[in-house]
């Protein structure tokens, strides 16, 4: 019979003790009186006999009379005792007992935290984060005059071992729904921490040195060659590491323990509480007129190339229907104005003169146009381009965003391979990235050389950005005045 099964059979007949819970004090009290009994008993007659006929009795009466007591009023006078005298014991007394009975709320642990950095550093364009603990997750949202927002979710298949304990409080709701859009909804524990504290915490042992190296890559859009992994480099001297995030309670700090071929280092972060204004900018998913994959390495180099004119603004322009069809175009800097088109490659019509071909859809109203003439609409370098502009728009989306906030993104787009950009009605853009990590944990750069079978076992994250628009131009060139006056 395996551990498990006894475990399972012992249940069906739970230890019943002798004497109840209720029946010790009486019991101990009995005891107690009887040794006291027995012991003047054998003071009046010292002899070998009386031994044992009153001295052995009296002292097992001692011995189990002061165990009952002990068990039925010795804790509890303990307790009242320090509440009278000193109420900062007594608190502390129960808040023990109490924390050692149910344990840590969270407790994750991962073997290569140069993943978890790699995650946080996507966002680490401010100084605190509102952390959510979820039983799918750690979800990190930090924000920037409620005008941009970043989120990275670092999922449980990151950590060898993730255990979450939802409070008593959270389970008052007997079926709770729980999906991946509403998660951050429910009552899990949520609390605000220093970011940037908790990035150096995990920079200790050097995590930070192999992932700027990782960064650089989006330099090119061409696909390196990966060479031989060997035991000196970067993901393999990181294999031997380990992080554990813990949560003790509410109000409780953040725990990280790092530990390294038997150096261990602690650190612990203090929590504050969450403000009510603490809210993800909205995204209506339901009414996406934008959707456009493409590989992050474009995006990264052509905000790199537009942030050499130093703009102000970052205009994008999206067509279903017409050229330009999607351009990136910075504006309002000292410079002139710089522009970026993605465009469709004339190598790659198939059919025909491609010249005439590209004619026809820019005269066509579109209503004779078939469904392979419609699907090279779109630029080469995108995997997905659909744009359904309102009536109100006409046949093309425009928005204007601040481009320093685009920026604050780069190190999503440098360590991401694909992203997708998404806008809805209200103008909020969206800058989802898929940032894979593979065996090592190292991030992986060339997926798009390799087949699915040749790549090792990976794991995919996202980091998500969200930006709102500029509603009036007039409000930049007031506030650009007003920095040349002071």
């Amino acid at each position: 019979m395996s551990l498990n099964q006894v475990w399972e059979a012992a249940s069906a007949s739970p230890f019943t003790p002798l004497i109840s819970k209720n029946s010790q004090f009486s019991t101990g009290f009995a005891l107690l009186l009887l040794g006291f009994i027995f012991t003047g008993l054998f003071g009046l007659n010292r002899s070998l006999l009386s031994i044992a006929s009153f001295g052995v009795p009296a002292s097992l009466a001692f011995g189990f009379g002061a165990v009952f007591m002990i068990c039925a009023v010795g804790v509890y006078f303990l307790i009242e005792a320090c509440h009278n005298l000193i109420p900062g014991v007594y608190c502390s007394i129960l808040l023990y007992i109490y924390l050692h009975s149910a344990g840590p709320i969270f407790t994750a642990v991962s073997s290569n935290a140069h993943q978890l950095y790699a995650l946080l550093h996507c966002i680490g364009f401010a100084q605190n984060a509102m952390v959510q603990i979820t039983p799918d997750g750690i979800r990190f949202s930090v924000e920037e005059g409620r005008v941009i927002q970043g989120l990275a979710f670092l999922d449980k298949a990151l950590f060898t071992t993730y255990t979450f304990n939802l409070p008593a409080i959270n389970n008052e709701n007997e079926n709770p729904v729980v999906d991946s859009s509403a998660s951050e909804n429910l009552d899990y524990p949520h609390f605000v921490v220093s970011l940037s504290a908790l990035l150096e915490t995990l920079k200790i042992f050097g995590i930070g040195d192999s992932t700027a190296t990782n960064s650089m890559r989006a330099a090119s859009v061409q696909p390196s060659n990966v060479s031989a992994t060997s035991a000196f480099t970067a993901p393999s001297l990181l294999l031997n590491r380990s992080c554990t995030f813990q949560y003790l309670s509410h109000g409780s700090p953040l725990s990280i323990t790092l530990a390294e071929t038997g150096v261990k280092t602690i650190c612990e972060l203090t929590t504050y509480e969450c403000d009510e204004g603490d809210l993800d900018i909205p995204f209506q998913r339901d009414g996406i007129i934008m959707k456009i994959i493409m590989r992050s390495a474009w995006l990264h180099n052509a905000i790199t190339e537009l942030g050499a004119t130093n703009p102000q603004v970052l205009k994008i322009s999206a067509s279903a229907k017409q050229e330009p069809f999607f351009t990136l175009s910075g504006s309002g800097g000292p410079f002139s104005e710089s522009l970026v088109e993605f465009s469709i490659e004339q190598d790659n019509q198939s059919s025909g003169n491609p010249s005439d071909l590209h004619r026809k859809v820019l005269t066509d109203d579109g209503t004779s146009r078939s469904r392979a003439t419609r699907a090279k609409l779109a630029p080469t370098v995108t995997e997905t381009f659909l744009v359904s502009p309102p009536s109100s728009m006409g046949t093309r989306i425009k928005q204007d965003y601040r481009f320093s906030f685009i920026q604050k993104a780069s190190h999503a787009m440098a360590a991401a391979n694909k992203v997708s950009i998404r806008g809805d009605r209200q103008g909020v853009l969206s800058l989802q990235f898929m940032i894979e990590f593979d065996g090592t944990g190292a991030i992986t750069t060339n997926t798009g050389s390799r087949s699915i079978k040749e790549a090792p076992a990976s794991t995919v994250s996202f980091v998500d950005f969200r930006f709102v628009p500029m509603l009036d131009e007039d409000e930049l060139r007031d506030e650009v005045t007003h920095d040349a006056f002071e």
